[in-house]
């Protein structure tokens, strides 16, 4: 792969607005509390989806990292999770009635830190799961695990359970960036437990890694990366650091001039990308990297990789269903989101065994529009014929008044528009965000960008 086709910086200066990440379309912003209990079981009745991805929420965390936007508690006291895990227990044989025709394919645990949770607790749980959902012989079971809490044999008890694959919040090896973050935790004892977990029969392991982070500098995240590949990783997912701390009140005590410039942000990026791939890595989309036998790697080179609320994967065929506080579902053509507070979560399950919040239901257009930026976020390619026969349009004629928007990209070289079909050039790679706004009906709403982050 020819990396450096990927950094022109003036281009990169030019298109760094904020924009959504496109893990759905409509993304949550459209999300509406009109939706209903109703309108979520029609459309279960109604999807032609008889395979199901489970997606469980644990929003405990021990220690608060300030750099964190996802929804979580922070506690030190474990008996709160055994609360919880009362809630989600009636949540999950509520639900479990309703899909009792779907086979379970893929599970994954999210939050928080879903390592938070005891052997026991955790056993607890995927027992639950097993009981009240149909899975399929050969699932793909993830867990997201925080290195700084556990011993080395949670490998062996994750395993005994049925988890395949890991995924292991690194970020950054540097003490000063992890004092910075309020994140401390041992390079040697990760190295420890990602050995001891392939030795156990783990088959996939990801690491997460940031860039633009307090004190990152090429010399420290060099030393991140040259890590990385001696932990001989499958997948390594590669986030930009996203700085909002109006929103997120705990990056307030990160001090702005902390922070890498732009151009020292570009050049982390810059590094990163080039290093994973001169490691043998294959670039993912926007930000993902895999060895080249990884399913991911293949799906992509097939045409095949998909994109939804857990980011890239190759189980584009599954309704998702989440469950937990803050959890999101996709359901045949819906999207719907339980409540963020927990209390107000406790409250929802006591009350009515469910905890849906709000949500959408899909239009036509949504549809259309959903797969087009699908299409190009995942494959940087859409074949306009496949379009035209799969929803009976003329794409030209449909998108008639989107079109223009792609111009300006047109005239920098980064896309290739025909008769058949929209390429992204490879040096658009990393703005591919800002071509899929193009596709967005709701953007207009959304002009001042408040609410998203950069696309790089």
């Amino acid at each position: 792969m020819q990396v450096d086709q990927f950094f022109n910086e003036k281009l990169l200066n030019k298109y760094n607005t904020a924009g959504p990440r496109y893990t759905s379309y409509p993304t949550a912003l459209e999300f509406h509390e009109e939706f209903s209990e109703n309108d979520f079981i029609k459309a279960i009745e109604n999807s032609p989806n008889k395979e199901l991805s489970l997606y469980i929420h644990i929003p405990f965390c021990h220690s608060l990292c300030y750099y964190c936007g996802c929804n979580k508690v922070v506690t030190r006291h474990r008996s709160k999770a055994d609360t919880y895990l009362e809630y989600l227990a009636k949540e999950i044989n509520s639900r479990a009635k309703l899909f009792q025709g779907y086979t379970v394919k893929q599970l994954h645990w999210g939050g928080g830190t879903p390592s938070f949770l005891t052997h026991e607790q955790i056993t607890r749980l995927v027992n639950l799961l097993k009981q009240q959902f149909t899975f399929a012989e050969k699932v793909d079971m993830s867990i997201e695990v925080d290195p700084r809490e556990i011993e080395l044999n949670l490998a062996e008890h994750l395993y005994s359970l049925g988890f395949n694959r890991l995924s292991i919040g690194v970020q950054d090896i540097d003490k000063k960036v992890q004092e910075a973050i309020n994140r401390v935790q041992s390079t040697e004892f990760i190295e420890q437990f990602i050995a001891h977990a392939k030795s156990v029969g783990f088959k996939s392991i990801n690491i997460d890694l940031i860039y633009g982070l307090p004190h990152q500098t090429i010399e420290t995240f060099t030393r991140t990366l040259d890590k990385a590949k001696e932990m001989d990783v499958d997948r390594i997912s590669l986030f930009s650091y996203a700085h909002i701390p109006t929103r997120f009140a705990s990056q307030r005590k990160l001090r702005d001039e902390w922070l890498p410039s732009i151009n020292q942000k570009f050049a982390l990026m810059r590094l990163a990308i080039e290093k994973l791939c001169a490691y043998g890595y294959e670039f993912i989309g926007m930000d993902h990297f895999a060895k080249p036998d990884d399913e991911l790697s293949i799906a992509q080179k097939n045409g095949k990789l998909h994109r939804n609320f857990q980011g890239y994967t190759t189980k584009g065929n599954c309704d998702l269903l989440g469950l937990g506080v803050s959890s999101i579902s996709d359901i045949g053509n819906v999207y719907s989101q339980n409540v963020k507070d927990l209390k107000t979560y406790y409250h929802a399950i006591e009350t009515n065994q469910y905890a849906l919040e709000k949500g959408i239901a899909l239009t036509q257009d949504d549809i259309i529009r959903g797969d087009v930026i699908r299409e190009l976020m995942c494959n940087l390619f859409l074949d306009k014929t496949m379009i035209n026969q799969k929803y009976n349009i003329n794409f030209d004629d449909y998108f008639l008044n989107d079109l223009p928007a792609l111009s300006t990209f047109i005239e920098d070289g980064l896309v290739v528009n025909n008769k058949d079909s929209i390429m992204i050039a490879p040096q658009a790679r990393l703005l591919v965000r800002n071509m899929c706004m193009s596709f967005d009906s709701y953007m207009k709403k959304h002009i001042s960008m408040q609410r998203f982050s950069r696309v790089i």
